[in-house]
């Protein structure tokens, strides 16, 4: 009796020795979707093994991956089993089910689940090639308001500008008698808009000053138009197509383009669960079509065929974005919710299994595994360009306003050095001299002459 009573503590602890042996290796249950489960090899890879990996580190334990049998998530039947990932963490054939798992309050009342890992939403997944009608004045789009004001401004201030250098510059201004000044502000402002378009307008500047604004003005309409021609055809191109289907309104609303969702999954749950008329109309329309699809990777062939949007989680859908250059997400996010670890009920790891999921959040791990497993491959797909404003074009029109100020004062000094000419031989003072020539370069009607003839005629 003495031995009996030596022996049962040494049972005790040996089969207490045991348990924990069995449970420092966990039987781990997922599914193989890309990014989140896969294989390579012997061995698997992806979003979750690394995140299970991580907080194997942080809490101790041993564990071992196996691919759930039916290939499914979880789901209730009407006699009230489930399946998949959820219907194993039930009957105890796993200890753990880690997968893009969304939190429901079905499954949180068959299993245990930890805090989300990842948040994610309802949207909708289309090609980019389904596009709107272009508007009457899409031809403006390359430009931002501010900068087609900005360029309004130049191309009035440079034809005042060779207006004024016309009638200044002493090269201009000496014509015959019977020719008239050619550089009216009419005719200036018909030779700026055909330097604009690369298409000439008649007779060009003589005078030096004229020249400079000219060249000016050249060199800003060549740079001007490169930009317009480059931002418009970017806005053009195919990967920045603008989406008729913008959101769940206007997918319900249209009868062109068929869309369904992953069978038996929660976001079709939520759409046959919801209050909402607009959702319950989708949600009748995909059962009255049957336009169900099996997997995620179906539902993307599906919407790379054509003709059909694929409603999935967003997260999922980002990832298809990132793999396959010819798709789109809508902005519109419907339905947040969040992906947990699942274990059985009462099971004493799931509050660790929380925290170290938390620690992780919070030094930034989870982001970079994300940032990780969704790189994007679509390195020549770039995003519509925005118009350009003003701030972006300031080195041209700073060039511009160099260029008519050189000019200008190009302009004025030719006048002035012919006006001291004119003093010394006329015996003038030269400032009397340069006001004549202003008030009749200035004056209105018939200022055209030349002051020499005007000089011979008094003769």
């Amino acid at each position: 009796m003495l031995f009996g009573f030596f022996l049962l503590p040494i049972v005790f602890f040996l089969d207490i020795g045991v348990c924990m042996a069995v449970q420092s290796e966990l039987r781990i249950t997922t599914i193989k979707q890309e990014p989140y489960t896969m294989t390579k090899g012997t061995h698997m890879e992806g979003f979750c093994m690394d995140l299970l990996s991580e907080v194997a580190k942080k809490l101790g334990f041993k564990y071992k991956v196996q691919l759930v049998k039916d290939n499914s998530y979880g789901r209730q039947d009407e006699s009230g089993n489930w399946n998949g990932m959820i219907g194993e963490v039930v009957r105890r054939e796993a200890d753990l089910a880690i997968a893009p798992l969304t939190l429901t309050a079905a499954r949180e009342k068959a299993v245990a689940m930890t805090k989300p890992f990842m948040q994610t939403g309802i949207s909708i997944l289309l090609r980019k090639d389904i596009s709107e009608e272009a508007g009457f004045f899409d031809f403006l789009t390359p430009f931002s308001l501010e900068t087609w004001i900005g360029i309004l401004v130049a191309y009035v201030g440079t034809a005042a500008c060779i207006f004024i250098t016309a009638r200044l510059s002493p090269c201009e201004w000496s014509r015959a008698q019977s020719d008239k000044n050619r550089f009216s502000f009419l005719y200036s402002l018909w030779y700026t808009t055909g330097a604009l378009t690369l298409q000439g307008a008649g007779h060009h500047p003589k005078a030096p000053s004229g020249r400079v604004i000219c060249s000016s003005w050249w060199l800003f309409s060549v740079i001007l138009l490169a930009c317009y021609y480059s931002n418009l055809s970017a806005s053009k191109s195919p990967e920045s197509s603008r989406l008729t289907v913008k959101g769940f309104e206007d997918l319900a609303n249209q009868d062109m383009i068929e869309y369904g969702c992953l069978a038996g999954s929660s976001t079709l749950a939520f759409f046959k669960n919801s209050n909402n008329p607009l959702y319950r109309r989708i949600y009748e329309h995909m059962e009255r079509t049957k336009s169900f699809v099996s997997s995620v990777d179906e539902g993307v062939r599906r919407v790379k065929e054509g003709n059909y949007a694929f409603i999935g989680e967003s997260v999922s859908l980002d990832l298809a974005v990132a793999r396959h250059c010819e798709l789109v997400r809508t902005h519109e996010v419907i339905g947040m919710r969040g992906y947990s670890i699942a274990a059985a009920l009462g099971s004493p790891i799931i509050k660790n299994l929380s925290v170290a999921i938390l620690q992780l959040n919070e030094a930034g791990e989870l982001a970079y595994l994300r940032s990780k497993w969704w790189a994007s491959s679509c390195i020549a797909d770039k995003a519509k360009p925005s118009a350009l404003q003003s701030h972006n074009l300031k080195g041209m029109f700073l060039f511009l306003s160099l260029g008519l100020g050189l000019g200008m004062l190009v302009a004025v000094l030719e006048l002035t050095f012919q006006s001291r000419t004119r003093a010394a031989e006329q015996q003038k003072s030269c400032c009397t001299v340069l006001t004549e020539e202003l008030s009749l370069r200035m004056r209105n009607g018939k200022a055209n002459k030349p002051q020499e003839n005007v000089d011979k005629e008094k003769a």
